[in-house]
């Protein structure tokens, strides 16, 4: 479903079912060899709480747990997984039990799962399924990953128009390949063009005689199978929907996507955002050390320039700071307060992008709330700081400033803090990727010479 697999929702449930002392208990009893005591353990959780326990223990006993607990092993478990533990659960099985494993998922987790695997391994899983499964998840993964097309289930009930909700229901009984949850029941013509849906609830209540074109709702909306699945995910947020159909370009009916589907795509799209800000990745915990390390490498490296630039600036006012050692004790201030106050408009800024509240129609009026935001701030703590440099330093030309630099640095982290992600979404940067870099160096270059230059110009 995601590429973390595990939502936060899932993590909170399995943390509340998982606690330190269950998972301490279980690695003495793997310590011990009391096999039985695991498995009676872990008989009732969720796949979600199994996953999880598999994620807190060290490798080598993982492997050994694991190796207990694969014989009865719910495969939804295996989509709960973090990526990297996965990969490691992975070595421990054998193709066939992979392709049992597939054969019990719906078509979007199975084909998350075969993803994972080498070309090799992923043939011969594939080549172990029936035939119609194969096609529908060798359709999945040639969707690009983060689209609709890779999110529906195949798996969905779709009748003709022309039948009576008699026949719908007889078909309903006598299918043995419907999906385990049904909201909706999609109508098609006779080219699997999308004429409406009828909700499950609405069907059961009307008469048997009656057309299913009676009762069917045209104006039900659907996502092409293309879409991005932020698009998804604002479509059902908007529309407040259970399930919704997807279609191709000829509106021909594809599969479904669930909106269990979707609450995984805002965990992950949020927790993306949050990490992304962070210069760091999803699975951060779990990756080995020489991934991590290198996915780190270059955003520091980046920060590092960034660092080397506001060090420029401040080499430019080494006469001053010689001078004068209040400014170096000061200085550090200005540049803080800016950099914070700019993350918190940053904050704001990805966010309503990311979910569609921000737009070009609305965005001069939100930089302009920002820097008046900015603004307001910058004046009240303008205030604050100078009365204290002035008690401090006892001098009152030194206090008025930073208060004027104050002021400066806090309306400049506001307009940055808007028009860097703004810029960035235009050029097709991910804001919540370089955003904070950008900020960054703007709040420190602009505090170090407002409040420097100032001083240079008033005190020197």
């Amino acid at each position: 479903m995601t590429d973390a697999r595990t939502t936060a929702q899932d993590q909170v449930d399995a943390l509340e079912e998982v606690p330190p002392s269950l998972v301490q208990t279980v690695r003495d009893d793997l310590e011990h060899g009391r096999i039985e005591a695991i498995r009676a353990a872990v008989s009732d959780m969720s796949p979600a709480g199994v996953a999880y326990l598999l994620e807190q223990v060290p490798r080598e006993e993982r492997t050994q747990l694991f190796g207990i607990l694969k014989r009865d092993l719910d495969p939804e478990t295996l989509v709960e997984l973090d990526d990297a533990i996965r990969d490691t659960v992975f070595e421990e099985l054998d193709p066939s039990e992979i392709v049992e494993a597939a054969r019990e998922l719906d078509t979007d987790d199975a084909a998350d799962i075969i993803e994972d695997l080498s070309a090799a391994e992923r043939e011969e899983v594939l080549a172990g399924l029936p035939a119609a499964d194969r096609a529908a998840i060798e359709e999945t993964l040639a969707y690009p990953e983060g689209t609709a097309g890779r999110l529906m289930q195949r798996a969905l009930v779709a009748v003709p128009d022309t039948w009576t909700v008699g026949e719908v229901i007889d078909h309903c009984r006598e299918a043995r390949d419907l999906p385990d949850d049904v909201y909706d029941l999609f109508v098609v013509d006779d080219q699997r063009r999308l004429v409406g849906a009828i909700s499950l609830g609405r069907m059961l209540r009307t008469k048997r005689p009656v057309p299913v074109r009676d009762i069917l709702d045209p104006e039900i909306p659907s996502i092409p199978v293309s879409a991005g699945q932020a698009e998804v995910a604002h479509v059902f947020r908007d529309q407040n929907l259970v399930s919704c159909p997807i279609v191709d370009e000829e509106n021909r009916l594809l599969g479904v996507i669930m909106v269990d589907d979707v609450l995984d795509v805002i965990d992950e799209e949020a927790e993306d955002d949050l990490l992304r800000l962070g210069g760091v990745a999803q699975g951060d915990v779990h990756a080995p050390v020489i991934r991590t390390t290198r996915q780190r490498f270059w955003w520091l490296l980046v920060n590092l320039g960034t660092a080397l630039l506001a060090s420029a600036v401040i080499g430019q006012f080494e006469a001053e700071l010689q001078k004068i050692v209040a400014l170096a004790v000061l200085m550090p201030i200005v540049a803080s307060m800016g950099g914070n106050a700019g993350t918190q408009t940053v904050t704001v800024a990805v966010r309503a992008l990311a979910m569609g509240e921000l737009t070009v129609a609305n965005a001069a009026r939100f930089v302009a709330k920002e820097v008046a935001v900015g603004g307001a701030n910058g004046l009240m703590f303008a205030v604050l700081v100078g009365v204290v440099t002035w008690v401090w330093f006892h001098d009152l030309r030194i206090g008025m400033i930073i208060a004027a630099a104050m002021v400066i640095n806090l309306v400049a982290a506001g307009l940055a803090g808007t028009l860097i992600p703004l810029g960035l979404k235009r050029a097709g940067i991910d804001p919540a990727v370089s955003s904070t870099v950008f900020l960054t160096t703007v709040t420190d270059v602009v505090g170090f010479v407002a409040f420097l230059g100032l001083a240079a110009i008033f005190l020197l």
